[in-house]
């Protein structure tokens, strides 16, 4: 059997920066043991699965241990693959069914725009073992899908080298830290050691709880946003509602096939 792979990297204009993630299009869904195994071949952050189902696309991803229930930059990197190598869409927006409800990405004024139900992060106490692995207290901290820790300087999150160890102790899929920013409205980075990431370049889904977050900090609804991991990338995020739109570009790295 050969199954088309793309690798996109998301978030980005040019190749070697934003988030990379490996798209197969698929007619029929595959074993999950055997997309797992091919997630961990490709060992990206992400491995993002899709099926046509008439009108709309019903897609899933994988990280190289294990399947999760949302990924942004997998789905824009889908999104791209569908619109620019496939072709397949006749109109400007995809629909994708997912394990996290219906997802929406649409074509506007040259960039990618994600349609994701918005997390409001709710305020808890600092768990001992984010302290312990930034070795720093932060202002607060909050929790949604992921943990959400807000320091009180930017340069607290450009400089921030974490135990991953105790980070790995942690009962959520991973940690967002984040600060106010001199030229972005805030900038983050993303640590997820418990699904096999250690930092992920750039985490679409972290944003569905940053936006609330921000909005509420910020009284504003609209941010310009950088995750400053080594790769980086820059994203547009709009707070509507309980929604977060979330756009970006995507560039092709590579196309291949692959051989089960």
């Amino acid at each position: 059997m050969k199954i088309d792979l793309y690798q996109v990297d998301a978030f980005t204009d040019s190749v070697f920066k934003g988030n990379s993630a490996a798209v197969c299009p698929l007619t029929e869904w595959l074993n999950d043991s055997v997309m797992q195994s091919i997630a961990a071949e490709n060992n990206l952050s992400e491995t993002a699965f899709f099926v046509r189902q008439k009108d709309e696309y019903h897609i899933r991803w994988f990280t190289p241990s294990c399947e999760i229930d949302l990924c942004g930059h997998a789905t824009l990197a889908a999104a791209y693959v569908i619109f620019n190598q496939l072709k397949t869409n006749i109109t400007d927006t995809l629909l994708f069914n997912s394990k996290s409800g219906l997802l929406k990405v649409k074509q506007v004024e040259g960039l990618l725009q994600l349609d994701f139900p918005a997390q409001m992060p709710v305020k808890c106490p600092t768990p001992k073992s984010i302290i312990d692995a930034f070795n720093l207290k932060p202002i607060s901290c909050h929790y949604n899908q992921d943990y959400l820790v807000v320091f009180e300087n930017e340069s607290d999150v450009l400089n921030a080298d974490p135990d991953l160890s105790q980070l790995s102790t942690l009962d959520l899929r991973g940690v967002i830290i984040t600060a106010k920013s001199s030229e972005y409205d805030f900038v983050n980075r993303f640590f997820a050691p418990n699904y096999g990431i250690d930092e992920d370049p750039v985490t679409g889904s972290a944003y569905t709880q940053l936006a609330p977050f921000w909005a509420k900090e910020l009284n504003q609804n609209s941010f310009n946003a950088k995750q400053v991991s080594q790769r980086g990338g820059e994203l547009i995020v709009e707070l509507v509602e309980d929604r977060v739109l979330i756009s970006g570009k995507a560039v092709l790295y590579m196309k291949g096939e692959i051989f089960i």
